[in-house]
């Protein structure tokens, strides 16, 4: 089982606006194993869990506190009428990357959810940021740490995401990967303790089967994208 520590490397007094600056994470990589199988189940089970960039200048990294679920046969799904070349990525095996470009100036992440040729994805919606605050303050020309990854578009931006993760593999070793953080690191990431924080709600900015209750999230937390309403 893969453990990776923070590097100190890149650490800058930016770093100390982060949430939970005492000391790094320890990430453990998740294998494809680790992730459940069904979209909504990995929409769920996504929420508390941790993106890793790997970046020349440094890593970078975010826990996951937002996520919508767009399961098989679901009318709002780029996949849809099918596979094509632009949402192939969403047929393959869980635990791939579906990155797409959207507004004329936003890339989303998606994670591939289902077996392979069933199309799937977990769209994130929003980090918590944890490691590699400056770089994500450079990524992003901004020093407001609630902008930083508090919605897809911003995210991406913050992590530099764009359509060359797109088809990555998040569960080995590579630019962009899943991990969970250690519970000694982490004392209000238990699976108890984010059962009880679960928030549901129907999803985001959709017109198609938008009654659905596909979007989860951590009540409370001050990243979680949207207004009030959508955070409470």
């Amino acid at each position: 089982m893969d453990r990776v520590s923070a590097p100190p490397r890149g650490s800058t007094k930016a770093d100390s606006v982060s949430p939970n600056p005492s000391r790094p994470m320890l990430i453990r990589r998740l294998r494809r194993r680790d992730l459940p199988a069904g979209t909504i189940a990995l929409a769920r089970f996504l929420i508390g869990k941790v993106i890793v960039r790997e970046l020349p200048s440094g890593r970078v990294a975010g826990r996951i506190v937002e996520t919508e679920a767009y399961p098989p046969r679901d009318p709002a799904a780029h996949h849809f009428r099918g596979p094509t070349p632009r949402n192939q990525s969403m047929f393959l095996r869980r635990g791939h990357a579906y990155v797409y470009f959207t507004y004329g100036n936003h890339f989303m992440l998606n994670v591939s959810s289902e077996v392979p040729g069933i199309g799937g994805g977990v769209l994130i919606r929003a980090l918590e940021p944890k490691e590699g605050i400056a770089q994500m303050e450079q990524n992003r020309q901004t020093t407001q740490l609630l902008d930083l990854t508090r919605g897809p578009g911003r995210l991406a931006s913050a992590l530099q995401i764009d359509r060359r993760i797109d088809g990555v593999d998040l569960c080995a070793p590579g630019p962009l990967w899943l991990g969970a953080v250690s519970g000694l690191h982490n004392p209000n990431g238990g699976e108890t303790f984010l059962a009880r924080r679960l928030g549901v709600s129907p999803r985001i900015g959709i017109t198609r089967a938008a009654h659905r209750l596909l979007r989860f999230y951590e009540r409370g937390n001050r990243f979680v994208s949207g207004t009030a309403r959508h955070r409470a």
